[in-house]
């Protein structure tokens, strides 16, 4: 069987499986000291979330209270959906190995899906484009939350949301399968400018709004975001924001930081 190795496990989330569940468990700990916000978000039902992709340390807090949510979604498979950031190329690209390494163990990769969307929407085989950061600090995630599942990866580079959102909204009409967008906010601004930035994204998220996403928000995984609202509305599901956070609230430099946001998608109520 073919694997696909970890490139990240050490640096941007722990390499030792002890230490990383360890690390997921102080994530729910802390969350766990507000019960009111506990209680909120375990009656929260969803087969789609927006999460991070920066380093465990800084915004593994905010990416694990989406994962916490999806746990409790009856999902076999998880597609997840993040922007290339060292190679350049065209379209979507599905990753063609058996299994994804995490330190928690293997996860197998969901074929059958996988055949599914190469015949039916345009993706291609790219090889360099699956040694992605975006996309591979999720996996240890989805392991714990969700051991049994299976998943899927989609890496895109130079492309558009029309050429996503069909495939996220497939995946939003069949129960059985959950998606994960990833992606940070703004990028290297005074913490002010950051929240403001990043406020006009959540908004987006929030509402649903395509309009407003296209208004400033820097977010490098915007072509997903945008993807994801379009399927939303097509599905008649609404955005809840989880958390927002900033680098700053790691290492409290806030003349240069970078923003986190986690969010579901639900059923209207």
């Amino acid at each position: 069987m073919s694997r696909q190795h970890m490139h990240f496990s050490g640096s941007l989330y722990p390499s030792d499986p002890d230490t990383l569940v360890e690390m997921i468990h102080h994530f729910n700990r802390l969350l766990e000291e507000t019960p009111e916000i506990v209680w909120r978000i375990d009656m929260l039902v969803t087969y789609g979330i927006i999460v991070p992709h920066g380093e465990w340390g800084i915004s593994g807090f905010t990416a694990n209270m989406a994962y916490r949510v999806l746990s409790g979604s009856p999902v076999d498979t998880v597609v997840v959906i993040g922007p290339s950031h060292d190679v350049g190329f065209q379209g979507i690209s599905i990753g063609q190995s058996d299994l994804f390494e995490t330190p928690l163990g293997d996860i197998f990769i969901d074929h059958d899906l996988s055949q599914y969307i190469k015949n039916n929407f345009d993706v291609v085989h790219y090889p360099l484009a699956h040694t992605e950061h975006s996309t591979e600090v999720q996996m240890p995630f989805i392991r714990h939350y969700l051991p049994n599942a299976k998943v899927v990866e989609l890496v895109y580079g130079f492309t558009t949301p029309d050429s996503i959102e069909p495939i996220i909204k497939y995946i939003l009409e069949n129960r059985r399968y959950g998606v994960v967008i990833s992606t940070d906010l703004s990028h290297f601004h005074t913490i002010e400018d950051a929240n403001a930035i990043d406020a006009m994204c959540i908004d987006a998220i929030k509402q649903c709004d395509v309009d407003l996403l296209h208004n400033e928000c820097e977010a490098c995984g915007s072509i997903a975001v945008e993807g994801m609202l379009i399927a939303a509305q097509k599905e008649e599901l609404e955005g809840v924001l989880l958390d927002y956070s900033t680098s700053a609230d790691s290492d409290g430099n806030t003349s240069s930081v970078v923003g986190y946001m986690s969010a579901i998608f639900q059923d209207k109520i």
